[in-house]
């Protein structure tokens, strides 16, 4: 913006200093107070007929626009019209327009304008229809009044820039007060600011914004309530949230306008526990304040981004109190919120009592049951809503609320239908929508489909191939969205934020360190470490390529690590199987003074039951009372899982005893417990009590209590289980099912019923099933059936160590040393080495591990001699 920031100079506030008392105007003629004192009609006392212009302005109210033009054309001489009314009369016929966005009626208007020697040089009509034009959408034909009009005054100035800042032409505005002040003598005025503030705030210069704001202050302006309120919504863009707080605590005044202006910066920065402090406020302030309309519009997406029902409920409470139940703005919003904090039958009431609902209301409804994947339900709404076409039509945004809902090749049917409908409608040039259905039929697993959508696009913008490379990634087929990328770079366009989170999870799944080291390469060049998701992908990558010291180290190096970072080093230590570093990252994400959640308490049990530390688990367990974390599902799962695979089942039954609502992973959890404790028939009887509850097992419950059977010998149980799944339950059993149940047959030593059922798989049986059953061979002195077993092992694993070393145990069970030493021998041959074994114990609250060979720890030899001891 080199030719706005000369406008800051010292000498142009001294020019304008000078002539102020000569050239500032007493004030707009077009302000609401004279726009209202124009448009009302005069009341006819005496019970005679509406003179021409109450009638005439009638029509403007009802918006029948064309009948008010023509009762002004009727007369050849407009003699029923003295020249005043009549530019009164063309004055209210073009706000209407304006307001009707009826730009067909309005050119006519100007056009009577033009042709009347009168009237072309009023001020006021003029005025008018610049305004007019920008209000239906063509700030170029407002521009183009503009230039045609001789000795313009402050208001035609205010007009234009109004009329740039309304339709987003930001750079227009800005060159536009360059030019009003550098060849102008007038003063900028508290109409004139707010216009210009808002245009900074649309192109996020920081810079500027507080230049005009200096400007603001020199010229004693800073306290206009109407110029605070767009300063405060400035610094909101901005995200400079502690200015904004400053504007509006220094305001000597404050309208409802200020509240709902800063109420709006807290909710669109994302501090949605502020908005409600702040809305409360609001409501027992001494202002006399009452919220309105736009209050209530600007809280409950708050309510919805925070998933606070219980604040959602209130603000509807009060939306009943205040009579707003009625505004269709106020209604739509309900229903968004009601959405998004899952409530979908509230929001579905809410729908169906507004008696005034517009496209607004039935997109947000449909894209409540589209989050939810309900797609009867999403489509449902469609046909009804197609069937009132002649009062809503589905446009663009319908079409994107109902595509999320299509996520599997079974609903490609609708998908098609919808892709359909945009065609016929002229939608398929839209980028966003275009975008939505490359995602959605990559989702579908249709991904030819998706690139050919892609490469008939005339233009790919960025978020276009982001479109492509996430749903390559998404569809499982990480190398194609690597390819994508590449492409991507030697077309010129270079990856944004979206692009490299697409990216990092492309590598993290192909465990590529080589890409992967070259993104953060880019990302370093680019300065884009500095956001969250991005660092966090990042620290997920090195984990999953198994080398979590240089996610460390960027974990170290990082300015700002929030919640998300912690919980990542803690999720990627315990994938990693490292426990013990995982809990001290929780250590001193409580010491930074970081407020743990629900899922960083996941985690940190997680690792204690990797480590068996009951003392631990207990201290966790205490810390998740004391900071409120025991009302979520996930965290008591999780404790039961913990006191189990720590010894104690009885404190895992408390847990469980103590949870009023119990659901299916609850009881999934618990079943857990049983089955690691051996505990079959206690995992039977809570089985079949879940199904009583009206509770729908699912793939989780039915391997718990397939493993509850195998460790309790409960054979036949376990094998009408795996019947129930399919014959009852509808749901498919999966390999992991199907080991289990091959498991306990094999330990057994029912081996037929058990390559019966392998025969019978419609899955291939995998290394861990060939595992099981080479061990039960060993158990059941079966020879010729672990030979067997042992060669499709290897052939399934040829590398791994843990195989051969299954497999020269079993010939070593049997005595047959020469297959032992050639076994061995493959290994040797081919680099193969064991895992190194690891130990812990738990003293004094401090869990220590042990590392067979490891000489490191200080007291080493101490412990050597006392293992000798104890020998």
């Amino acid at each position: 913006m080199a030719l706005v920031l000369p406008l800051f100079s010292s000498h142009h506030l001294h020019h304008h200093n000078h002539h102020h008392h000569h050239h500032l105007p007493i004030r707009n003629p077009i302000s609401n107070h004279s726009v209202q004192s124009i448009s009302t009609p005069v009341e006819n006392r005496s019970g005679r007929r509406n003179s021409p212009l109450e009638e005439i302005t009638e029509l403007c109210e009802s918006k029948t626009l064309i009948k008010a033009l023509n009762l002004i054309q009727e007369n050849p001489h407009n003699s029923f019209l003295d020249p005043t009314q009549k530019a009164l009369a063309l004055g209210i016929l073009l706000q209407a327009c304006g307001v009707d966005k009826n730009i067909e009626i309005g050119r006519k208007v100007h056009e009577l304008i033009r042709e009347s020697i009168h009237l072309r040089n009023n001020p006021v009509l003029n005025t008018r229809v610049i305004t007019m034009y920008a209000m239906c959408g063509s700030p170029s034909d407002s521009r183009s009044v503009f230039d045609q009009i001789r000795g313009k005054n402050l208001y035609q100035w205010n007009a234009l820039l109004s009329g740039y800042t309304r339709n987003e032409s930001y750079y227009d505005a800005l060159y536009l007060f360059d030019e009003m002040i550098s060849i102008t003598e007038y003063m900028p005025d508290n109409f004139t600011f707010p216009c210009v503030i808002k245009a900074c705030g649309g192109i996020l210069d920081v810079d500027l914004g507080m230049a005009v704001h200096g400007m603001v202050v020199k010229m004693g302006l800073a306290s206009d309530v109407f110029v605070g309120n767009a300063l405060i919504a400035m610094y909101g863009r901005f995200g400079i949230l502690e200015n904004a707080d400053k504007m509006f605590e220094f305001m000597p005044e404050k309208n409802l306008v200020s509240w709902n202006s800063m109420l709006s910066v807290l909710s669109e920065n994302r501090c949605f526990q502020e908005s409600f402090n702040f809305f409360r406020e609001l409501l027992m302030g001494l202002d006399g304040l009452v919220p309105d309309s736009a209050t209530m519009v600007t809280i409950l997406p708050a309510c919805a981004g925070e998933g606070d029902s219980v604040m959602g409920k209130a603000v509807h409470g009060l939306v009943v109190k205040f009579g707003m139940s009625g505004d269709v703005m106020v209604s739509n919003a309900l229903i968004d919120m009601y959405s998004k904090c899952g409530l979908l039958e509230k929001a579905r009431v809410t729908f169906d009592l507004n008696d005034s609902k517009n496209v607004v209301s039935w997109n947000s409804m449909i894209g409540g049951y589209s989050r939810k994947g309900l797609i009867d339900g999403t489509f449902d709404l469609v046909r009804k809503m197609q069937m009132e076409r002649d009062k809503f039509k589905a446009n663009e945004l319908t079409v994107l609320n109902v595509l999320p809902c299509c996520q599997e090749a079974s609903e490609l049917l609708y998908l098609k239908e919808l892709q359909g409908y945009s065609i016929r409608h002229g939608f398929e040039k839209d980028e966003l929508l275009a975008n939505a259905f490359i995602t959605a039929y990559a989702r579908c697993a249709l991904l030819s489909t998706a690139e050919c959508l892609f490469d008939k696009l005339e233009r790919k913008a960025v978020s276009s191939w982001n479109a492509l490379v996430g749903g390559c990634v998404q569809n499982g087929n990480p190398s194609k969205a690597l390819e994508k990328y590449l492409e991507m770079a030697r077309s010129g366009i270079d990856p944004d934020l979206v692009s490299i989170g697409s990216l990092l999870l492309a590598c993290n799944h192909l465990k590529s360190l080589w890409y992967g080291k070259e993104i953060h390469g880019f990302v370093l060049r680019k300065g884009l470490e500095i956001d969250s998701f991005i660092s966090t992908s990042l620290l997920s990558l090195y984990f999953s390529c198994d080398i979590p010291a240089h996610a460390q180290v960027l974990f170290d190096s990082m300015e700002t690590r929030g919640l998300v970072s912690w919980n990542a080093m803690i999720a990627g230590y315990l994938q990693y199987r490292l426990p013990c570093a995982a809990l001290d990252i929780f250590r001193e994400m409580v010491s930074d003074g970081i407020q743990p959640k629900e899922i960083t308490i996941v985690g940190v049990l997680g690792a204690i039951s990797r480590l068996s530390a009951l003392h631990l688990g207990k201290e966790a367990h205490c810390f998740a009372l004391k900071v409120d974390l025991m009302k979520d599902s996930l965290v008591n799962c999780s404790l039961i899982d913990m006191y189990a695979k720590s010894g104690s089942i009885e404190l895992s039954q408390t847990v469980f005893d103590h949870v009023q609502d119990k659901d299916t992973a609850l009881c999934t959890a618990m079943i857990s417990g049983y089955a690691i404790h051996g505990y079959g028939k206690e995992a039977h009887m809570l089985f079949q009590k879940l199904k009583k509850l009206g509770l729908k097992p699912n793939l989780c419950t039915f391997s718990n209590i397939l493993i509850a059977c195998k460790h309790a010998g409960l054979i036949e149980q376990g094998l009408s289980y795996l019947t129930e799944m399919h014959a009852f339950q509808k749901i498919e059993p999966k390999l992991e099912h199907y080991a289990c149940v091959i498991d306990m047959l094999g330990r057994a030593g029912r081996f037929v019923d058990a390559l019966e059922l392998i025969a019978s798989m419609p899955i291939k049986p995998d290394a861990r099933i060939w595992s099981s059953l080479l061990s039960s061979c060993r158990n059941h002195r079966e020879l010729d059936l672990g030979n067997e077993f042992a060669e499709k092992l290897l052939e399934l694993e040829p590398s791994r160590a843990e195989s051969y070393i299954l497999v020269s145990n079993f010939f070593a069970g049997f005595g047959k040393w020469d297959d032992v030493r050639r076994v061995r021998g493959i290994m040797k041959e081919m680099g193969l080495q064991k895992d190194v074994g690891c130990s812990w114990t738990e003293v004094g609250g401090k869990t220590y591990s042990f590392i067979v060979g490891d000489e490191m720890l200080p007291d080493s030899e101490e412990i050597r001699l006392m293992w000798k001891t104890l020998e």
